[in-house]
């Protein structure tokens, strides 16, 4: 009985595996990963994936969240500002620890160096940036 266990516990491992590392979601956690708060905005998610509709980042970013990788915070009433965003997008503590577990966390301060080499950013990007994040005030 205990070899049926672990078979459908690997499945279920397997099947999260697969889950994290499909192209958008994937780039999704990289994103977060490389954002020099690793708290990135929708609207930076969004910047940063061009070539994929806003819609379908959020739809991505909710699944990284039902699934327990992604968590979603936001600034309290009293400190959100008029124009900045006040929604932000992390690795919950689980979805670290189960990507580096299966070795997903590999690149992480390459993907922070390649971010920061990023020029072109848009004025509004560089702006929620640099909002205020949860914990920093």
């Amino acid at each position: 009985m205990s070899t049926d266990l672990g078979t459908a516990e690997e499945m279920e491992t397997r099947e999260l595996v697969h889950f994290v590392t499909q192209q958008t979601r994937f780039a999704l956690i990289n994103n977060i990963l490389q954002h020099p708060e690793q708290l990135p905005s929708m609207y930076e998610l969004e910047e940063l994936n061009p070539s994929v509709s806003d819609a379908t980042v959020y739809k991505h970013i909710q699944k990284l969240i039902d699934a327990g990788i992604v968590g979603e915070v936001a600034l309290d009433d009293d400190q959100r500002r008029q124009g900045y965003p006040w929604k932000f997008y992390g690795l919950t503590d689980e979805g670290r620890a189960f990507l580096e577990e299966h070795n997903l966390l590999a690149a992480e301060e390459t993907l922070q160096q390649i971010y920061n080499t990023i020029s072109d950013k848009p004025e509004k990007m560089v702006k929620y940036e640099n909002a205020p994040r949860p914990g920093d005030v």
